[in-house]
């Protein structure tokens, strides 16, 4: 590997190193796809050789690009060893972040570690009640949310892409009068929302499958609706990130998939502890995009 290296490319390189595609890449760096592409040309171009190769899993890594990732990676420490201390010193205080209960739960807790470790002197709290939270009156400083804001004084950026799936639990498929092969549902159970959360896409496709029916369960919660479908009471709408690993999917494709916002008030967006939050927020999603969108990735 005696060519010319750019630092940047390498971070380009990296990135898709990491993400496996070029658009999950792009994501994270806030680039262009083409950007990305036109980099990872130029670092090969300069090496003399191919660094990935297409699988139906993503790229993946040749024999030189896995041993270039070892060398950019002690690149990366040693930049960060450098000037991360007067950065990690420099973010602290506590930033509010609003987001559903699903997405803290199985989202953001098991991964905040990267970001407590990144930045010791920084603290996240987390505000689930979404429901009530107003980022116009300061009750969060950023948010990750699956309605974009149409006003206020607010910077908004799509992050990816929430899908959801109609679920039911094995016994609960055992036990059903419907054929597993039909997309007809006259016979099952349903697990709904109350009149309260009626307006919401997953509410509103429950209702014209019920067809005046009366359902099974009414709930107020993404998490009670997982609870009784995984307990046999019957099918339930629900994201795929959260469902896919322990029920099974009649339906993948429901029309009602929505858009993943990052939301920040705009006079904080310079602040240093609301940029690392609102990084952190980026990495996740793009770590997590395929598993957000659809079943079996």
């Amino acid at each position: 590997m005696n060519g010319k290296l750019v630092w940047d490319d390498l971070q380009v390189f990296l990135a898709v190193a990491r993400h496996h595609t070029l658009s999950a890449a792009a994501g994270q760096l806030h680039l262009g796809v083409a950007t990305v592409s036109r980099r990872i040309e130029r670092l090969e171009k300069s090496l003399g050789q191919p660094l990935f190769l297409r699988h139906q899993t993503g790229l993946q890594l040749t024999e030189d690009g896995t041993a270039l990732r070892e060398h950019a990676e002690v690149m990366e420490a040693a930049a960060r060893s450098v000037i991360g201390g007067r950065q990690q010193a420099d973010v602290s205080g506590t930033v509010r972040l609003a987001t559903a209960e699903t997405f803290a739960t199985h989202l953001i807790l098991p991964e905040i570690g990267r970001l407590r470790a990144a930045h010791p002197g920084l603290t996240l709290e987390i505000v689930t009640d979404i429901a009530t939270v107003n980022l116009h009156r300061r009750d969060a400083d950023i948010a990750l949310r699956m309605v974009k804001p149409e006003r206020g004084n607010v910077s908004v950026q799509r992050l990816g892409v929430l899908g959801y799936g109609l679920y039911g639990s094995a016994d609960y498929m055992k036990g059903r009068r419907q054929p597993a092969d039909t997309a007809a549902f006259e016979h099952d159970s349903f697990i709904v929302w109350t009149e309260t959360q009626a307006h919401l896409p997953a509410a509103q496709w429950l209702d014209r499958m019920l067809q005046g029916r009366r359902p099974g369960v009414i709930t107020s919660s993404v998490a009670s609706q997982f609870a009784a479908c995984c307990a046999g009471q019957g099918l339930a709408v629900l994201p795929h990130f959260l469902a896919q690993d322990r029920l099974i999917c009649l339906t993948a494709e429901l029309g009602i998939d929505q858009d993943i916002w990052l939301v920040t008030q705009s006079d904080l967006a310079q602040s240093r502890r609301v940029k690392a939050v609102a990084q952190f927020c980026r990495d996740l999603i793009a770590t997590h995009r395929k598993r957000l969108r659809m079943t079996g990735s």
